[in-house]
């Protein structure tokens, strides 16, 4: 793959960031624009388990998809204490993915404020993630193709990015926002994968109080470096053509997904599969 270094500013101001990144959609990662959060000084596991240590959470690990598997159904639950026990004691898998923050724990939104980057950001789903050292998650672009800004806390991850004209060379599963299971981002097999040579895209890491951009639509692959945990605000598709594709993917792919998978179980999930890497092979 060839992965360009993604761009990193100290800091930044709306008009240079709307004309810089917003405007020819390419990725940045600020590196101090939230040190005064009260979370840049708050927000690690230790506080987590103290504020949210009761509450159950969903998680989830690398396991292929199956297709009893409902969208974005976990494959356990546990206390979040527990859950942070685990990612401090021993590796784990477990990850914990779209956790509403104002939803589950409601003190947390006055440690953080809603940055003015010249985007409407929807207020009401500032979303956490969690993960223990080398979990990851499947390379995948968001259903809406939102703008993300990712805020990461405690520890470090490697992310990698790609735009939409790379669809053809990532082995894109048709009815669904994820590429081929199989593929280890961060270790790729050429040979098995071929196609992935002709990629270009971004690689980056994340340390604590660094705020990614991922521009509308991008997919991206996160790997956990050590236990960590990250914060998503978002803000809608602003391209006409990404915003279409976001009503066509929550109306009608996710429900043709859900609907063949109802009809020829597990048989359209190896379908999609062997699609991906036979529409590549035939170019």
């Amino acid at each position: 793959m060839n992965l360009l270094h993604v761009e990193r500013v100290a800091t930044i101001t709306k008009k240079d960031f709307l004309k810089q990144y917003f405007k020819p959609q390419k990725p940045v990662v600020i590196e101090r624009f939230i040190e005064d959060w009260p979370a840049f000084t708050k927000w690690n596991l230790s506080y987590m388990k103290k504020v949210a240590g009761e509450k159950i959470v969903p998680l989830y690990d690398d396991r292929p998809v199956n297709y009893q598997d409902g969208f974005n159904e976990p494959h356990a639950k546990m206390k979040m204490a527990d859950y942070i026990d685990l990612l401090e004691n021993e590796p784990t898998k477990f990850r914990i993915f779209l956790w509403n923050i104002l939803k589950e724990v409601p003190i947390l939104q006055y440690d953080f404020y809603y940055p003015d980057f010249g985007l409407r950001l929807m207020k009401g789903l500032p979303m956490l993630f969690f993960g223990g050292k080398d979990s990851y998650t499947f390379m995948h672009y968001d259903i809406d193709l939102a703008n993300i800004f990712h805020f990461h806390f405690h520890g470090k991850k490697e992310v990698i990015l790609f735009d939409q004209q790379q669809n053809d060379f990532l082995y894109k599963t048709p009815f669904s926002l994820i590429t081929s299971e199989n593929i280890d981002f961060s270790n790729p097999d050429f040979e098995k994968w071929p196609a992935l040579k002709k990629a270009t895209g971004f690689i980056t890491n994340l340390e604590h109080g660094n705020v990614l951009y991922i521009p509308e639509g991008y997919w991206h692959y996160m790997k956990y470096i050590t236990p960590g945990f990250s914060m998503s605000l978002r803000s809608i598709a602003h391209k006409p053509k990404n915003f279409l594709k976001a009503i066509y993917n929550i109306f009608i792919m996710r429900n043709i997904d859900n609907i063949m998978r109802r009809i020829r179980g597990q048989k359209w999930i190896d379908w999609k599969n062997e699609y991906a890497v036979k529409k590549i092979n035939s170019f």
